[in-house]
């Protein structure tokens, strides 16, 4: 039979780290990549209305939102009697600009496109469910004056009791 001897103290051996940076950065770009970030800070206080038929969206880079309801902070635009603010990207408007700022959103939102994804682009409304109908009514005559045909509604799943 064989004899086994034990040697002395081995050593670990080193740990290659050259590889390590490369996996990291791996996953740093892979998060990258899949992160969407929030396009807009909410100025307005939303509570979606309730619905029974729902469906997603199939390309959320196509959607432009527009923002209805009450201002979170006290500064903030306000449409008449001042409890109505309307938010398009990061700006909230005057009423007196309500026209004007929503054809100018709707001019840079489709320029902003390719030219195939222009008719594709949706405008979503996302509304609160105490807002009067007279805002919404305004911003969708805009929006179809201006061949913008294409209109979500934003609503939450209503919970079946």
């Amino acid at each position: 039979m064989a004899r086994f001897k034990k040697a002395g103290k081995k050593e670990t051996p080193e740990l290659n780290m050259g590889s390590m940076s490369d996996i990291i950065f791996m996953f740093l770009f892979f998060f990258m990549v899949i992160t969407t970030m929030r396009e807009a800070t909410l100025k307005v206080k939303l509570t979606a209305p309730q619905a029974t038929e729902i469906q997603k969206l199939e390309k959320k880079s196509l959607v432009a939102n527009i923002y209805v309801g009450k201002p979170l902070s006290p500064n903030e635009n306000t449409l008449p009697p001042g409890e109505v603010s309307v938010q398009l990207n990061d700006q909230t408007i005057k009423s007196e600009e309500l026209v004007s700022d929503v054809r100018d959103f709707i001019g840079t939102e489709k320029e902003s496109r390719d030219a195939q994804d222009r008719d594709k682009l949706t405008f979503s409304l996302k509304v609160d469910k105490d807002v009067q109908m007279r805002y919404v009514n305004t911003i969708k005559q805009e929006l179809r004056k201006n061949n913008a045909l294409k209109i979500n509604y934003a609503a939450s799943k209503k919970v079946e009791k």
